[in-house]
């Protein structure tokens, strides 16, 4: 005990100490913070040498040093609290930076949101007309001011079409072809602006993000990617793609927003700024504010965070993962984008109950919406190579010019399509048909199908399909794109149809034993629109291959908690049938297409190899080492021009191999460049020593010590340990590397990227696609 206190003593009393030795032994585990992840520096001690415990683009973090340094900058604050007025307030300030933090994210992300919202919404009426009176206004808010009661087709006489404008009529023939024209130019306009820009100002911008956001917070650097450019150019890119009429989502690019914005922002905390481990909380929590801005859904947002997109969240960040999304849903309320007194897109009310029966046409959406799920991965991976391996990846905004073209003339022809996506998807959810946009099927009554229905559901059919296309093709091409309203659009069509195939069966047949309890007494028993919901639901979950997160989503989104049950078993179903066909959702797909280091926590490692098998070198090869009081400046540095290894285990000698600790290259080019600069002496004869004690040489230059940036108490296995110990280490851990030894001896590194190779190898796929393409 008494060596163990005065152990602590000396881990907090001496900077350079992370252990005690005594008697030549190293003591540790005192408790299960005091000494086992003490780093080796208090705050300020390595502040001479600036970069310190930063990283390198294109680099994994080291969860444990970066944790263990702000456990160490926590001790150090509480130490000094009660030194003064000043340290208190500074106790103070770093005890709340993370709930200040959160809070001015989820600000932000509302206020980014509302103007996100606004602004596609208008630019997306822009395609059909403008308002003359105030051309600022959307279609909606121009007839607001109307007095007439009933608009035709969405339009009123205060909203003009663009042949009217023209001086044309509102119907026939011309004003058909002019309102096309206008249409595909318009979109054209919009698409060009958006690839254009990602192209010229930020071209990580492009596609969703959330596959990318993934792999940033399971510890991987790409510098630039949550910039304050990226924030800009996906803002504005976002709606100009929204409003082309492609067919892309704004949900999924919001989380990005939202994570740019919490990038941003942690810089002003320098607790969290300066550690990325802990700005990787803050970036938890955006996700969840990008969710919940996204679709009104705050709680959605908190899970989906939690069960999509994190790989380390621990309960203080679920806490804040909350409040962030709270706020930011407070925030778009507040500002009320939609001009109606829900924050969602798509709020229903249905009064109906669900019949016991109508599981199975639910369940059967699940498994249609798997399949359909299951056909766009592979359909859309496909494309994406494809664009990947040949000249057209050259073209990127041409290539969505194309598709702009193609999706404005094939869409305008057909009402469904022609209108807003998240339009078409409220009007499938609506339960009343006499709501509809469009005259279309407005002949349907509760009574038996006329031909409106028939012309509605092969409209619906030839929707459906297209919609399906042009999502593969849109997917992951250069200009921001999201996933979840292509897919909740896919879905609502299906239910659709399967729902009014259904309400056809139970007017037909009422004396079935199936409906005959509930649909005998005259009333309208299903409800259409509730199978658009669940389809909605089952598409998207095999896409994605959420499940707890995608129910919560849909019933905060549609307001239908009563109908959880039919939510949960279509979800299900589709998260089976999409395990079954394919392993993959489609964000972890295009995590491996694009070779981004994710070591995924849901997959097993079912292999029987050892470390020895994995590590490098193997068994003959020779090992970069460095030893710990043999070398001078210009050894230590002509094994950095050789070598091009992150990090360099330090040993007691070539001889005997026996481990001391490990030294990061960055580190260490960092601390000998400032040597050079600021020590005096110091030359390329200079003993560099990284273990105390050492003198300097008799006549010769003072020797450089090192051993603040040395880490003297890496990971190290044994050569005899179970891989699948080693990947449960790095995934629980998050390691960057861990040391192989045998009786104390060094025998060779595995880092990350050697252990994602070798699981390739060991599902017969190529091991060198893991690097960052």
């Amino acid at each position: 005990r008494l060596v163990e206190a005065q152990c602590l003593h000396e881990a907090c009393c001496r900077p350079a100490s992370l252990f005690c030795v005594q008697g030549g032994v190293k003591i540790m585990g005192v408790s299960s913070d005091a000494l086992f992840l003490v780093p080796r520096t208090v705050p300020g001690e390595t502040d001479d040498i600036p970069g310190i415990g930063q990283y390198d683009d294109f680099h994994t973090i080291d969860w444990q040093r970066d944790i263990a340094r702000d456990r160490m900058h926590h001790r150090h604050i509480v130490k000094k609290r009660q030194d003064s007025v000043c340290d208190l307030i500074k106790g103070a300030h770093d005890a709340w930076s993370g709930w200040v933090c959160v809070l001015l994210v989820g600000l932000f992300t509302g206020a980014v949101a509302g103007v996100i919202d606004i602004g596609a919404s208008w630019m997306a009426d822009l395609k059909f007309g403008i308002c003359p009176q105030a051309f600022w206004l959307n279609r909606e808010q121009c007839c607001w001011s109307s007095n007439e009661t009933t608009f035709d087709d969405g339009n009123c006489s205060q909203w003009w079409t663009w042949s009217e404008v023209l001086g044309q009529s509102r119907e026939g023939v011309g004003p058909y072809i002019i309102s096309y024209l206008f249409y595909i130019v318009w979109a054209l306009v919009f698409a060009a602006l958006a690839a254009a820009l990602v192209r010229m100002f930020a071209p990580y911008a492009c596609g969703s993000g959330i596959p990318e956001i993934k792999t940033i917070l399971s510890g991987f650097i790409i510098r630039g990617y949550l910039g304050k450019w990226t924030l800009i150019i996906k803002s504005v890119g976002i709606m100009l793609a929204v409003s082309s009429g492609l067919s892309l989502g704004k949900e999924g690019p919001m989380v990005h927003i939202a994570c740019c914005i919490g990038n941003i922002l942690s810089y002003l905390f320098p607790k969290y700024g300066r550690n990325e481990a802990k700005k990787r909380e803050i970036l938890s929590a955006a996700a969840a504010a990008g969710v919940s801005v996204a679709f009104g859904a705050p709680i959605g947002g908190v899970l989906f965070s939690l069960e999509e997109v994190s790989y380390y969240f621990p309960l203080k960040t679920l806490w804040r993962s909350f409040f962030c999304a709270l706020v930011a849903a407070f925030i778009l309320r507040s500002i009320n984008p939609f001009g109606n007194e829900h924050s969602v897109l798509f709020y229903v009310q249905y009064n109906n109950p669900w019949i016991f029966f109508e599981l199975v046409p639910f369940v059967g959406l699940g498994i249609m919406g798997g399949v359909i799920a299951t056909v766009f991965i592979k359909a859309n991976l496909q494309w994406c190579r494809y664009r990947k391996t040949s000249r057209l990846g050259q073209y990127p905004v041409t290539e969505v010019l194309g598709v702009a073209v193609i999706t404005a003339l094939v869409a305008y022809p057909n009402p469904y399509t022609r209108m807003n996506t998240s339009q078409l998807i409220y009007l499938l959810f609506s339960h009343d048909y006499n709501r509809n946009f469009t005259d279309v099927n407005s002949a349907i009554e509760i009574a038996a199908a006329g031909p409106g229905v028939y012309r509605a559901v092969w409209l619906l059919v030839l929707a459906l399909g297209f919609k399906l296309v042009a999502t593969i093709f849109t997917f992951g091409f250069k200009a921001p794109c999201g996933l979840f309203i292509p897919s909740l659009c896919l879905g609502a069509i299906l239910g659709r149809i399967v729902g009014i195939g259904m309400e056809q069966l139970a007017y037909n047949y009422p004396h079935v034993w199936v409906f005959s309890g509930e649909c005998s007494a005259g009333v309208n028993c299903i409800t259409p629109g509730l199978y658009a919901m669940v389809g909605a639901a089952a598409v998207l979950g095999g896409v994605t291959r959420m499940t707890v997160s995608l129910v919560v989503i849909m019933f905060e989104l549609t307001g239908g908690v009563r109908y959880i049950v039919p939510l949960m078993a279509a979800a299900m179903a589709s998260k089976w049938v999409g395990d079954a066909l394919g392993r993959q959702g489609i964000y972890d797909a295009h995590i491996e297409l694009n070779g981004y280091p994710f070591l995924d926590s849901k997959d097993e490692f079912t292999h029987t190899s050892l470390a020895a098998d994995v590590m490098q070198p193997k068994h003959n090869g020779s090992l970069s080492v460095l030893t710990q009081d043999s070398m001078t400046v210009d050894d230590v540095e002509t094994v950095l021009k050789e070598t091009e290894h992150n990090g360099y285990p330090v040993v007691v000698s070539r001889e005997s191999q026996y481990l001391v600790g490990f030294v990061l290259r960055r580190d260490l080019n960092l601390a000998l460049g400032n040597a050079r600069r600021t020590l005096e002496g110091i030359c390329g004869q200079s003993l560099v020593v990284f273990t105390g004690g050492a003198t300097a040489q008799q006549g010769g230059p003072p020797p450089l010590k090192l051993k603040k940036i040395l880490d003297m108490a890496p990971i190290t296995i044994t050569d005899q340990t179970p891989m699948e110990t080693v990947v449960d280490m790095f995934r629980k851990l998050g390691l960057r590397q861990t040391l192989v030894t045998h009786n104390g001896r060094l025998l060779g590194v595995i880092t990350k990227k050697d252990l994602l190779r070798h699981i390739k190898q060991m599902e017969n796929e190529d091991p060198n696609s893991v690097l960052f393409n």
